[in-house]
C-alpha cells in the first residue's frame, strides 16, 4: 500500500466534504433552472463520493491487516443491518 491508514482517512474525508459541496451546488443550480449546471455537479459529487469510499475502504483495510483481523463479509456490513430496530 503507498499511503497509510491516516493519509487515506484524510482524503476519504476530503473527497466526502467534495462530495457534499457538489451535491449542494447541484441543488441550487436545479432550484434555479440550471439543469446543465446541475447535472455536472452531480456528475462531480458522484465522482467524489466514489473516491471517498475507495480511500475509506483502504483505511479500513489496512487497519484490520495492522491488527491481524480478516475484513467483515460484505452482506454483514451493509447499511440496513447497522440501523436498529425499535
Amino acid at each position: 500500500m503507498s499511503q497509510s491508514p491516516s493519509e487515506h482517512h484524510g482524503r476519504a474525508a476530503y473527497h466526502h466534504e467534495s462530495a457534499t459541496r457538489h451535491h449542494r451546488a447541484a441543488e441550487n443550480a436545479y432550484g434555479s433552472g440550471d439543469h446543465k449546471k446541475a447535472a455536472h455537479e452531480a456528475q462531480c459529487a458522484a465522482g467524489h463520493a466514489f473516491l471517498a469510499k475507495q480511500h475509506a475502504d483502504l483505511a479500513a483495510t489496512s487497519h484490520l491487516e495492522h491488527h491481524g483481523m480478516e475484513p467483515v463479509a460484505e452482506s454483514d456490513a451493509s447499511p440496513d443491518r447497522a440501523v436498529s430496530s425499535k
